[in-house]
Formats: C-alpha cells, structure tokens, sequence
C-alpha cells in the first residue's frame, strides 16, 4: 500500500461584501522600508478615510511589524504567503507610496481574479508615483488587469469618483486620446535614413552587455531574446562579480587621472570625511575604477552598449554605479586607455549605457544612439524617473529623476555639474552622482515596453525649461536633492493621460538643438522602430 504524504489543501478565504482589501509593496532594503514607512501610513489613512465616506470598509492583509519597523512586503517569499490569507475575488487595492519591488506581489496579483486598483499619492517625497508605475507596467508585461489611480490625499472630487467608479464596475478608465498609431510615414530622407539604420542593425548586428539581469524587481525590464535577436540585438551576460575583479585591477593613478581631467572641466564635489553620510576621495576613486573597469570589458566583448543591475548585490560591495552610467552616456568624457595603453577605448563615442538594467532602455538607448550619430547631433542619452510634477506658470512641469547619472550635456557641460553622496538609505556604500539641472531645450521622449507579446514603443516631444533657482530648489527639496533633475513640459501630454498611459517607471529622454530638428530626428526613430518591427504609437503634438 502507498504511503504518499498528500498535501493538505485549504479552501480560499471568502470575500465579504462591502470590503476592499488593501496590500502595501516595498523594497528589499530595511533602511528604505523604515525611512518611508510613515508617508505610507499617511497614504493609507487618507484612502480608508475616502473608502469609509463610499461606504466601503478597508481589511489590509498584513500587519505592521513591530520589529522591523514598517507595514511593506518586503520579500517574494512574503508576498506569497500574505496572498494565502486574500479572498481570490475579492477587490484588492495595492497602496504605493514608495519604491516598491514589483515581484513581492506579482506571484499573488498574477492569481487573483477579483478587480485590482494600484493606487499612488500624488507627492514627491519617495518615489510612490514611481513605483506605482512600474507595477504597472509588470502587469501589463504579465498580462493582468488592472486600473490605477493617484491623488494627493484622496479628497479631490476627481480621484472619489475614481473609486466609486472602481467599486462599481472593477475598473476605471482614462482618457487616452493622445496615443495614436504611427501613420503611414512620408517618403522623405528622414525615414529612409530610418529604414536604412534598421537595416544595418539587423544585418550588423549590435551586442548589449548585461552585468546581472534583473534588477528591483522590475519584471517589465527584462526582455527575452527572443523578443530583441530579430531586431539584430543580442545579450553578452555578464556577472558583476567580474566587474568588481576588473576594479581591482585598476591601479590609484588611474582613477586619480579620472577624477583630475573631471576638474580640470570644472565639476564641483560636495566632499566631506564622514563614509557613512558624505561622498569622500575614496567613494570617488572607487567609482573612478568602476568607469575604467566598465569600458575594458566593454571593449573585451566588443559591446555596443551596457547596463549595470547594482542596486542588489553591488550595493553592499562597492559605492554606486551612478558617476560612471552618466560618464558612459556623454560623447565628452574621461578618456580609458586599453590594458597595455596602446588605444583609447570608445574614443570620440558615447558608449550607451542603460541604467537599473532596464531592457526598454536599453534597446531604446541603442537605436536612440543610432539615430542621433547618424543625424550628426550630440547622442547622449539618459533614462529618468517620472517622479513628480506640479503646475508653474500655466504649464504642469514634470520633475524627472533619476539616481542613475546623466550625461554632462545635458545640463550644459560638466562646469553646470556636480556630484553629491547618493542617500544612505538606498546606497549604504555612498559614492557620487553625475548631477545638475537640465538645460533648457526641445527633447524627443520615448519608452520600448512590452504588451500582448510584443514590443511596442512610445514616442513625443517635449521641452525642458528652466525655472527659478527657488522653485528648482524647492523641487529638489520636496523629492531627492542629490539627484537629477529635469524640468520638463510634455506636448499635448496631460498628466493624468501620461500616468495613466505611460508602462514604465522610465522615459528615455535625448536633446535636439531646435523643434524641427526634434521632429526629423523623431521621425527618423519612428521609421527605424516601425521597419524593425517594434509597434509604434504617437503621443501627444508629434508633427510628421
């Protein structure tokens, strides 16, 4: 007779009418969870008090621990098991005022069959806009339904009815009448030169190097090969562990070299002696070497591009990334010489590198580079965050950040740069960032994203602007101060249309030096993303 250990299996929790339940996803970090912990009691509170006026009682599925000091799933593991406890239909309600590592709850959403709301406070303080957005964006890459809303504290009559929507039908919707397919392209220079690129890049081929896939649990930005080989694009997988040996291989002189030709431009560096709370020389020269480093594999693998993972694994070994993603991404840099100084490595280029290694990025960082070279304009390129935003003068101008450093250009040269410590609470190593202002000028916005399957890219325009050094520096006050920052304005883009439509936390962003420069060079992107085959959409006033 068998003696087979049976599982025991339990019967789903049921759900009760009138009650929403609410989960809450963090980060893996203890320090972040903790430091951010009170703006999301914050959050909930103003969402139960908005929940109980509808009539509707709110059951969050897990308590607070008192011993690590916050209320955030903070693990897969974790996730799973608070799910156990969720009815399977009932309506859930994932509350967001932080960054928040998307695979905690992904096994659970993936699984749940009732309506599904992510929710965001609408302040810049911690990335919850941020991370609302990536989950977002996870699940549409997963194939889950979802709706989302954001408010400041949920009293607005737009964000109640929003609710009330939701609580009646399991879903809301959002004007998304600015999104519109590409329309068949004029017969110009430009969209040849765009066909032509696609081309070269199928036949040619590119090699992007990935130092450990999969970072923050963005699920969105990982992208399968098979899904990018038949664009002529290719992984070279890389370990960060192989980095860190190539640090050390890179003597003091060198790193040294780095830091004097970066003053010699006229960089300013905020230095103090305290490791824990202020950036030093050898936070500096660390992350020096970890820009030589960088390059010589590069150019080991002879990639045409890079992303960095970091934040797990490097984070507790060596200080950020961050100065050399933003070193990488500018034409003019810090030259690196080969192993046995025979050549300069990428001389005269800009070697793309996709911050947080978010695939979207980095495919859109490529054709990006492409594009620009071949146009004869400066190709530096950068990803940010869409962090935050507020009204100025008329116009609603988005703050963009992000921890990963931009290119000196675009806040106009390296003498309107500067670099502080990144926040103890995210980088407990510390090290610079590659920061500034942005300068003001006409940008083409854009995001590679995958839905139903496949990919499909976003594409606008938009002008970066400058505002007082008060209100610049209230910004920076009210999100991240240590970061960069860019103001932006989208054309034809209204707020609640780019959350709404936008399937990333990331939106790449590239100078052009006049509007009708910023429309050709859109145009030609758009023609290389159609003829590779990546399905394009229009967004907002795009002139082609």
């Amino acid at each position: 007779m068998n003696t087979y250990q049976l599982p025991t299996l339990s019967d789903p929790v049921t759900a009760q009418p009138g009650v929403v339940w609410t989960v809450a996803s963090g980060d893996l970090r203890l320090s972040a969870n903790r430091a951010c912990w009170p703006t999301q009691q914050q959050l909930e509170a103003d969402l139960a008090a908005a929940m109980n006026d509808l009539g509707w009682q709110v059951h969050r599925a897990h308590d607070p621990d008192p011993g690590a000091g916050h209320g955030f799933i903070s693990s897969q593991r974790m996730g799973i098991e608070v799910f156990r406890t969720i009815p399977p239909d009932a309506p859930l309600i994932v509350v967001e005022a932080v960054w928040q590592y998307s695979h905690h709850v992904l096994a659970g959403l993936r699984d749940h069959h009732g309506p599904i709301l992510l929710v965001a406070n609408w302040v810049g303080q911690f990335p919850g806009l941020v991370g609302m957005l990536n989950l977002a964006a996870s699940l549409t890459k997963a194939g889950v339904p979802y709706s989302a809303l954001w408010s400041k504290d949920f009293t607005d009559e737009w964000a109640r009815n929003g609710l009330r929507t939701w609580l009646e039908t399991g879903t809301v919707a959002h004007d998304l009448s600015h999104v519109r397919d590409l329309p068949p392209l004029p017969q110009d220079d430009e969209a040849a030169l765009g066909r032509a690129l696609a081309h070269q890049l199928r036949s040619g081929k590119a090699i992007l190097g990935v130092f450990d896939e999969g970072c923050m649990g963005m699920y969105n930005a990982i992208f399968d090969d098979e899904l990018i080989n038949p664009l002529g694009i290719y992984k070279e997988r890389l370990s960060q562990s192989a980095l860190v040996a190539e640090m050390n291989r890179v003597d003091d002189a060198e790193a040294e070299g780095v830091h004097q030709w970066l003053v010699s431009r006229g960089m300013t560096f905020h230095l103090g002696t305290d490791e824990g709370t202020e950036l030093t020389m050898s936070q500096l020269l660390s992350q020096y070497k970890l820009y030589v480093a960088a390059l010589r594999i590069a150019d080991d693998f002879g990639l045409d591009g890079l992303g960095i993972q970091y934040q797990q694994g490097l984070k507790d070994t060596v200080p950020a990334s961050d100065l050399a993603e933003g070193l990488l991404n500018n034409v003019d840099r810090p030259p690196v010489m080969s192993r046995d100084g025979a050549r300069e490595l990428y001389a005269g280029q800009a070697l793309p590198h996709f911050n947080e290694v978010d695939w979207g990025s980095g495919v859109d960082s490529l054709l990006t580079n492409r594009v620009w070279t071949a146009m004869g304009l400066d190709p530096a390129t950068t990803l940010h965050d869409i962090r935050w935003g507020e009204q100025y003068d008329g116009h609603f101008v988005w703050v963009l950040e992000i921890s990963g450093s931009v290119p000196a250009s675009h806040n106009g040269g390296y003498d309107k740069s500067y670099s502080m410590r990144q926040p103890p609470m995210y980088f407990p190593l510390g090290g610079g960032t590659l920061s500034g202002v942005s300068r003001p000028g006409e940008i083409v916005w854009s995001r590679i994203f995958i839905m139903d399957g496949v990919l499909h890219a976003d594409l606008g325009r938009g002008s970066a602007i400058e505002l007082p050094a008060e209100e610049t520096q209230r910004r920076l006050d009210a999100t991240t101060p240590q970061w960069p920052i860019m103001h932006l304005v989208l054309h034809g883009v209204g707020r609640d249309q780019l959350m709404a439509r936008h399937r990333a936390n990331h939106m790449n962003v590239a100078y052009a030096p006049s509007a009708d420069t910023a429309d050709r060079a859109l145009r030609t992107k758009a023609a290389m993303l159609d003829e590779l085959g990546i399905r394009v959409h229009l967004c907002g006033d795009v002139h082609l």
